[in-house]
């Protein structure tokens, strides 16, 4: 008897089971077929993702996407694993090697050759191609570290292109991480940068080959142009150097929203190549003027020049990316055997992802895109209209989809944004950036070069003034960092709104109505209410810097450290003057009161506290007193320390002003650098259990002793401490202590600035590096409160 006659049933059940699978797999592969652009593209962007991930993790994502691969068996997910593999491999191979923890703060020997060079306060920033790293042989090893930024404070004569071999002090990459702030720390790793430092030893530093300095175009602008101003601007448009521009010119077009102006970006390209082309078929059109409609060579010089223009930059990644959108544009609108608009910005971006897989989290990449997004659809369906209408209906809906994805990307924006761009862009690219190309162009031919550069200059000096006086004239509002997400949604709602084909203009005023009721409603539920109460321990390093709020009020307890340099943490917490009711200025060490002058000087403080009046040099200052307090929005502050001026003991650090804030429902305490014998003295007189205790001396074995601990039962402990600081904080022990109580802690060194916020419906924290800190829990679980 054969084989398969003996179960003749489960013959049946396997072709049933085939019937009913194959019929689901052809269906599911069917309607993916019609988006295998956004689909190729999503796999790059998985892979980009994957990057960033742990190596367990990548191998274990990977090996589950081929395996459904294999399911689906087709070629369009098989193709989809493997740009994803491909784009994670490559961009492996660019992403820097962190330096080890184990080397941090330690001497290492650093051979190299200096890519780009600054000069900021009469030092010298220098960013340091590494070929060969040496530390001393019971420390880890550095040989996998590829990029460094130093910093030279006593340089000699430096060129890019120099060979040294230099003894520095490194640490990873790390930097403060504030609300709505730059992050510095992941700047520095998606630039490929493994390490931060400085020289240490510059008697020792060897210099191994001389460098020919400036890239020749710079060379050739310095020999041509004398005035500075005129050549930092030239070095930024057309050869893509950002960092020619000062400090205050960078700020003065962040304030006016116009920064996107003045790199080598998207618009610049498209600018430069839509110049060619319509040169190009102009040209055709008199050599041809029977086919001039079909020659391609114009659209190959319109690309050809879109690369030379990005090449003028040493191929950057942004102007990389715009020169690759501009040749796929190019495509698209030839003609010739040419995607669709869609498939064309699908084409673009999978292009992007795969050649630059770290550009993907860098905001530049999705506003660029984004903005693109919005012209086709803005164009796509929009009825034929006079010129100027089109304009502004353009700039008008690019504005409000730049302005929310700025503010939900960097947590500021520039009110008059959209009024500024509509004369800057056009100036820019319609006289600036020609000037500027057209003197490159003739630079050889003696003085016509040099006068069109000068037209240039004085056409930057007017773009200037015009914007000073716009940033004078904006308001100085900002949304508040719990206003942003709301403000943003809205920006972006009413966006979507005009972009919608088909909708009547009354039901889009309507809707755009809607949406800003619905930002006053969420704005309205986000504020504080009387009771209600929200501080931020702020990142600044080793010190300490409290903002405090209330529903009417705000206050600040110390002001951050000032370091050796003269840095101070303070400025870059605020672009804007702020107003504080009070300033509480603990003790008069520079950690806690290293910012007063910047606080003097750019803020408005109505009063000051401190413990002695030559803590700090201001006009009118309150002492802090046990027992002092006053009571605001239905908040109680308290001072517990010091006592008195006579009994005052000898050390700074036992000066502190002890601050409590009692809510109606949750209580807060500071305690500043106070030592064990004044924590004594308070707990001999204030015992209650508190919420939330920002720890004494940044989590110091001097501090936070075991009675203070026990009698107060912090539910949660904040350190405020720099990143791997030489002092050790916070302390084991003290670590040990508030675990015992059952206390959740954390770190601002490793978690970022530290939001707490008391409302009727609890106490919640929040933090910029989730799972990160002394020792993650979830307040309410694992404190018992």
């Amino acid at each position: 008897m054969s084989p398969l006659s003996l179960n003749p049933m489960g013959e049946e059940n396997l072709s049933e089971h085939h019937e009913r699978v194959v019929p689901i797999r052809c269906e599911l592969i069917d309607c993916i077929k019609g988006i295998r652009l956004p689909l190729l593209c999503l796999g790059a962007v998985v892979g980009a993702l994957l990057v960033r991930l742990p190596q367990k993790e990548w191998l274990w994502a990977l090996a589950l996407l081929w395996l459904l691969a294999a399911a689906l068996y087709h070629r369009l997910p098989l193709l989809m694993a493997l740009v994803t593999t491909l784009v994670l491999f490559h961009g492996l191979t660019q992403w820097p090697e962190p330096l080890a923890d184990g080397l941090a703060k330690q001497d290492v020997t650093l051979s190299g050759r200096i890519v780009s060079l600054e000069k900021p306060d009469g030092r010298a920033r220098l960013n340091l191609a590494v070929t060969r790293c040496e530390a001393a042989t019971e420390l880890p090893r550095c040989d996998r570290l590829k990029n460094v930024r130093l910093d030279w404070y006593h340089p000699p004569a430096l060129k890019e292109g120099d060979r040294w071999r230099l003894t520095a002090r490194l640490k990873p990459p790390h930097g403060f991480l504030n609300p709505g702030r730059f992050d510095y720390g992941a700047w520095l790793m998606d630039n490929g940068f493994g390490a931060t430092g400085y020289i240490r030893d510059e008697d020792s530093a060897v210099r191994l080959q001389s460098g020919t300095g400036p890239a020749l175009m710079q060379r050739w602008l310095e020999a041509r142009v004398e005035d500075d101003f005129t050549r930092r601007w030239l070095q930024a448009l057309t050869l893509g150097d950002g960092g020619a521009l000062e400090a205050s010119q960078w700020t003065l077009l962040r304030e006016t929203g116009t920064t996107h102006l003045a790199v080598i970006s998207g618009l610049h390209v498209g600018l430069v190549s839509g110049w060619v082309l319509l040169l190009g078929r102009l040209v055709a059109r008199l050599v041809q003027p029977y086919c001039w409609r079909m020659v391609l060579w114009p659209w190959g010089m319109a690309g050809a020049a879109a690369v030379l223009y990005a090449g003028l930059s040493g191929f950057a990644p942004p102007a990389v990316r715009a020169a690759i959108m501009t040749l796929i544009a190019l495509w698209s609108a030839c003609g010739r055997h040419s995607p669709g608009v869609w498939q064309a910005w699908w084409l673009a971006l999978l292009a992007v992802v795969v050649s630059a897989p770290l550009s993907l989290v860098r905001p530049g990449l999705w506003l660029s895109f984004g903005a693109v997004a919005v012209l086709i659809i803005a164009w796509r369906w929009q009825e034929k209209r006079v010129w100027w209408y089109t304009l502004l209906r353009s700039q008008g809906l690019l504005s409000l989809a730049t302005g929310g994805a700025t503010l939900l990307v960097f947590g500021q924006m520039a009110s008059l944004s959209m009024l500024t761009n509509l004369i800057a862009i056009p100036w820019v690219s319609m006289v600036m950036v020609p000037l500027a190309l057209l003197g490159w162009l003739l630079s050889p031919v003696p003085g016509v070069g040099q006068l069109l550069w000068w037209l240039f200059g004085q056409a930057a000096h007017l773009f200037e003034t015009v914007l000073e006086q716009v940033r004078q004239w904006q308001p100085d509002w900002q949304p508040a960092a719990d206003q942003i997400w709301p403000f943003a949604i809205m920006l972006l709602l009413i966006c979507l709104i005009w972009l919608l084909p088909g909708l009547a203009r009354f039901w889009r005023w309507l809707a755009s109505i809607m949406a800003v009721s619905l930002f006053l409603g969420a704005n309205h539920t986000a504020m504080l209410r009387d009771g209600e109460l929200s501080l931020v321990i702020h990142d600044v390093g080793q010190g300490q810097l409290i903002d405090i709020r209330t529903a009417h009020g705000r206050w600040l307890y110390d002001s951050g450290p000032r370091s050796r340099s003269g840095f101070m943490a303070i400025t870059t917490l605020w672009d804007q003057p702020q107003h504080f009711d009070g300033v509480i200025v603990s003790h008069g060490d520079s950690d806690h009161a290293g910012g007063v002058s910047v606080l003097k000087g750019l803020h408005k403080v109505d009063r000051w506290w401190a413990p002695l009046s030559e803590t700090i040099d201001v006009d009118a200052l309150t002492p802090c007193r046990a027992g002092l307090s006053w009571r605001a929005d239905a908040v109680n502050f308290t001072f517990l320390w010091p006592r008195s001026t006579a009994t005052l003991p000898a050390a700074e650090n036992d000066h502190s002003c002890v601050l409590l804030i009692e809510t109606p429902r949750h209580r807060f305490l500071i305690t500043g650098d106070a030592g064990q014998n004044v924590e004594l003295r308070i707990v001999a007189h204030y015992r209650k259990p508190v919420d939330v205790l920002v720890a004494g001396h940044h989590g110091s074995h001097g501090s936070s002793s075991q009675r203070l601990v026990d009698m107060l039962k912090p539910a949660r402990v904040i350190y405020s401490a720099g990143y791997l600081n030489g002092y050790g904080h916070p302390a084991d022990s003290v670590v040990r202590r508030f675990h015992h109580v059952g206390s959740c802690q954390w770190n601002t060194a490793e978690d970022g600035a530290i939001t707490v916020t008391s409302r009727a419906t609890g106490l919640r924290v929040v933090s910029p590096r989730p799972a990160g800190g002394v020792e993650p829990c979830r307040p309410g679980v694992e404190s018992g409160r």
